[in-house]
């Protein structure tokens, strides 16, 4: 790549320890903050004057989008029906519906499985009571009962 020895300007000599894209090869370091400026204007100039065009362009050529059509019906009232009350059913608790998955009572012990996970440590799912879950069924606690109980 070509390094010039002199300024294009004012003739100093260029030295430069190192040379980057964004350094101009042409002028010495006062000559280029000098004509800075009218760089970028051109450079600005340039890229706006290629994308211009090709935006309005892009624009133009673009497919009109289709009509909008609204359609409604027959506007019709709603006929008012009274239906009479009728008592509220038992709440299902269970995902299918079930009543034997129910809330937990605020008075209720809640204790962790406990269980030896693959990774070797004890399971911490809640349970109801102080059984293993769905997963460690059958299997032993490998903590002490006394701290299978969650506190609070």
């Amino acid at each position: 790549m070509y390094k010039p020895n002199f300024c294009c300007e004012c003739g100093e000599r260029v030295l430069r320890p190192r040379w980057r894209v964004w350094t101009s090869r042409r002028f010495c370091a006062a000559c280029g903050l000098r004509l800075r400026r009218g760089r970028l204007k051109s450079s600005l100039l340039l890229s706006a004057a290629l994308f211009l065009p090709g935006f309005l362009l892009g624009r133009l050529l673009r497919p009109q989008p289709p009509p909008l059509v609204v359609e409604r019906g027959a506007q019709t009232p709603a006929p008012i029906q009274t239906a009479p009350a009728t008592p509220k059913p038992q709440p299902a608790y269970g995902p299918d519906g079930t009543a034997n998955e129910r809330p937990t009572d605020p008075e209720e012990v809640v204790y962790i499985c406990g269980a030896r996970t693959k990774k070797g440590t004890p399971c911490q799912r809640r349970v109801r009571g102080p059984g293993r879950c769905w997963q460690h069924k059958g299997l032993p606690a490998m903590l002490p009962p006394s701290k299978l109980v969650v506190p609070g």
